[in-house]
């Protein structure tokens, strides 16, 4: 039985939450502060399921609920508090850019970088702020020196920017990009180290490989690649671009040397933010993307050289990080993991419902990948936003067609269920006409 709000925030007052929750204002950190003491003490999977805790975080976005947004895996809005930093640190700018922001605002960016630095578990020296995951991997894959004839190796179902990038170096450079297929989903992380391994050859110089894939939400095992190409002198590139504040993972975890992630997708940072982490023994030997001088060779601000930007962005996701620590890393994939199991556990077995991501916790997340036998995913997409005002991505991928589906912590069990009956209702009586 659900309690009403009123007894929540009275069983949060007896819980010695009273200072939390009274007064209890629209932004998203006191409504972590409400929910907060009703998670004390729980597992992350007791937490996962109760109502009571999420509605509070549920309420700090303001998203319109006439639209069931499930596409937060290509830009997540963000909470409340971080909407009114990014307005204030705008405003501030505006008074006068040349001083307010450029003196004020911008050297707060290494408070930001600071802060990044720890939760990824890495030195604010090896950490710097980018607009997005393209940017940071772009940083890298132009950035690091390659001679014609050398191979990288990669996936067939890597992000196409990221592959575009390669095959730019590869016409106008001579290098070699190599792309291996896999299953969806594999059997198990242990194929798709194998799978890396018995790509490389004498000739493979570097890596990319996702933390996540965007596609189906395949999550790969990148300590052991990045351990494997390490004895083999091989450096690898990591696109975290749906992991970070998505898993609960560090530097160590990984073992990578470079990583980039955008942070306006599972961190519900401003849009148009991301970090590029590169181990600091690489910085010096790795090109920025717009010229730095010679004097920052060995510096990692040297990646953040691109001109005039705003300082508002980078600055208001420091508010996205006390919002995410504030419910806690793994509450929220623990969420999220619900959240995607009740849809797909619904639909699992239905007559020609295909499911292209593992239910298995070392290989999936938030994301996952559903198709439906004989229905183009373009035209499921387009059904659901037509009849049900739901948003999904359509996948044409042809090792992976279907359909994307992202909640996020702000998703409501009703809209996964209403999202589940749309799709059954396809399976019943196909798409109309």
């Amino acid at each position: 039985m659900q309690r009403t709000r009123r007894e929540f925030l009275r069983g949060c007052a007896g819980l010695g939450g009273a200072a939390l929750v009274a007064p209890l204002l629209d932004d998203g950190i006191s409504r972590v502060a409400a929910a907060a003491p009703a998670a004390r003490g729980r597992s992350p999977e007791s937490v996962a399921v109760d109502e009571d805790y999420w509605r509070e975080i549920q309420q700090a976005f303001a998203v319109d609920r006439a639209i069931i947004n499930l596409n937060n895996g290509g830009v997540s809005p963000s909470p409340r508090i971080v909407q009114d930093a990014l307005r204030r640190h705008l405003e501030f700018s505006n008074q006068a850019p040349a001083y307010t922001m450029w003196q004020i605002l911008e050297p707060e960016i290494e408070a930001v970088r600071r802060r990044l630095a720890r939760t990824f578990g890495c030195d604010p020296e090896e950490l710097a702020i980018t607009r997005n995951t393209s940017e940071a991997l772009e940083i890298c894959l132009l950035g690091i020196d390659l001679r014609a004839g050398d191979e990288v190796l990669t996936t067939t179902q890597d992000y196409p920017r990221m592959l575009t990038t390669l095959e730019q170096r590869a016409r106008r450079e001579g290098i070699v990009v190599r792309k291996i297929r896999f299953p969806t989903p594999p059997r198990s992380p242990e194929d798709l180290t194998a799978l890396f391994a018995s790509g490389l050859t004498p000739r493979t110089r570097a890596i990319l490989v996702c933390h996540i894939t965007n596609l189906t939400g395949q999550i790969f095992p990148v300590r052991d690649i990045c351990r494997m190409a390490r004895q083999r002198g091989i450096e690898v590139i990591v696109d975290g671009a749906h992991a970070f504040a998505h898993l609960p993972f560090t530097r160590d975890d990984l073992e990578c040397d470079y990583y980039g992630t955008s942070l306006h997708k599972w961190l519900c940072a401003p849009i148009g933010t991301g970090f590029l982490y590169v181990r600091r023994e690489k910085i010096g030997t790795l090109w920025p993307l717009m010229a730095a001088p010679g004097e920052m060779d060995g510096n990692i601000r040297k990646y953040e050289e691109i001109g005039t930007h705003p300082a508002a962005n980078h600055n208001a996701i420091a508010e996205a990080l006390t919002f995410h620590d504030g419910i806690g890393a793994a509450r929220k994939l623990a969420r999220l993991r619900y959240l995607r199991d009740r849809w797909m556990r619904r639909l699992d077995g239905q007559r020609g419902t295909i499911l292209r991501t593992s239910y298995d916790a070392a290989q999936s997340g938030a994301l996952a990948n559903v198709a439906l036998e004989g229905v183009a995913p373009e035209a499921l997409a387009a059904h659901l936003w037509d009849r049900h005002r739901i948003l999904v991505t359509p996948i044409t991928h042809e090792e992976c067609p279907g359909i994307r589906v992202t909640p996020n912590v702000y998703t409501t069990p009703d809209e996964i269920d209403r999202f589940a009956e749309a799709i059954e209702g396809v399976i019943r009586r196909g798409l109309p006409g």
